[in-house]
């Protein structure tokens, strides 16, 4: 097998990203081949089990408080309500169920205790199960990982020059520590980002830069096309062309070819043939379901056929790495802290997400 490497520059993936797509092609899928059954793609189901309300003020998101969008609110799930939730994405065939909540970040209480047994509920099914919950210390990700979760989702979203464009309200020393936080437990780390929010060809392999360079790096990298929701600073940007998606897809299983590469958000605007190349270029892992939190994503029946289509077979559970144990809050050797970590706020400011906060102000007014 070809050797992993952690150190790539952005000059060498640049060169990769930017050579003949016939070329890029045939190494991508000879890399995939390698470590992968290019047959089985791993389905996960996103769901947002506490939806809006963030403090954040990332650019491309609908759920972030200050910007006006169509998204409707909700406090988090019940429990009965989650596990009912994974029985039916584990019966139209996902083998991984993926808790989303807008938060900037985990904070111990009654909140974080629901969420960690929605993590045993679901583990128990035999599904695997990811979070994502925004920054967590590293006391908060053991106790995510006694209680069997078995992926946390942190995506890096974009380089660290470029991210200063998107998002204000958090520093990309903070996405970085909380994958460190992550890493020191049993969980594996699920990290990727966006492309289209007007980002340059060096942008996205800058953000290819800091992925693989991890160690070890990460076990699955989504990578998403921007869904632009009206009222988000992002509402006009021009979708991303499918060939820039086959070229991430293929330059990422190129530089991290143990890693399963998720064809993420943005499916809805990709023609069969296109997601098609980009399971040729090792692609192996999507989302069902026909929201992705809050955004479109096709119907879970129109992948089952095209699944058919391209001879695919879903992934079975625990296929990477074994099934956690799941420790019952009563034997847990993790206490809450009360712990309130003093992430970053860089104070920038960003003019785009400025105008979009001001609209929302003047919507809300009339």
């Amino acid at each position: 097998m070809s050797e992993t490497r952690h150190n790539w520059t952005k000059e060498e993936i640049l060169d990769i990203y930017n050579q003949p797509l016939m070329e890029l092609l045939y190494q991508a899928a000879s890399v995939h081949r390698e470590y992968h059954d290019p047959n089985t793609v791993q389905v996960s189901t996103l769901l947002s089990i506490k939806t809006g309300g963030c403090p954040e003020d990332c650019g491309y998101c609908p759920q972030a408080a200050r910007y006006h969008t169509d998204i409707q609110g909700n406090d988090l799930m019940t429990v009965p309500h989650v596990k009912a939730q994974a029985l039916r994405a584990k019966a139209a065939g996902s083998s991984r169920v993926c808790m989303g909540a807008a938060w900037r970040n985990v904070k111990d209480g009654p909140e974080f205790d629901q969420v960690l047994e929605m993590v045993r509920t679901i583990n128990k099914l035999d599904m695997e199960v990811c979070c994502t919950l925004g920054m967590v210390t590293e006391n908060q990700a053991q106790r995510l990982a006694e209680a069997g979760l078995y992926a946390y989702n942190h995506n890096l979203d974009t380089s660290e020059e470029y991210y200063k464009e998107v998002i204000s309200t958090r520093g990309y020393e903070d996405r970085l520590e909380t994958i460190g936080n992550v890493r020191k437990t049993n969980v594996t780390v699920c990290s990727g980002g966006i492309i289209g929010m007007g980002e340059k060809v060096e942008d996205r392999a800058g953000m290819l830069v800091a992925l693989s360079t991890l160690n070890p790096q990460p076990e699955s990298v989504p990578i998403n096309a921007l869904v632009a929701v009206e009222g988000t600073p992002m509402e006009e940007q021009e979708p991303v062309e499918i060939w820039d998606m086959i070229r991430m897809v293929a330059t990422a299983r190129i530089v991290m070819p143990q890693t399963q590469v998720r064809l993420s958000a943005g499916r809805t605007q990709m023609s069969r043939e296109g997601q098609a190349m980009c399971f040729f270029a090792g692609a192996n892992s999507i989302f069902a379901g026909d929201k992705l939190l809050t955004t479109p994503n096709p119907d879970v029946n129109e992948d089952m056929a095209m699944f058919e289509k391209l001879g695919l077979i879903p992934q079975k559970p625990f296929v990477k790495k074994a099934q956690p144990e799941s420790v019952e809050a009563e034997f847990s050797k993790f206490d809450q802290t009360g712990e309130n970590p003093r992430w970053t706020r860089p104070g920038h400011t960003i003019e785009r997400n400025e105008v979009a906060k001001q609209k929302a102000k003047e919507s809300k007014a009339v």
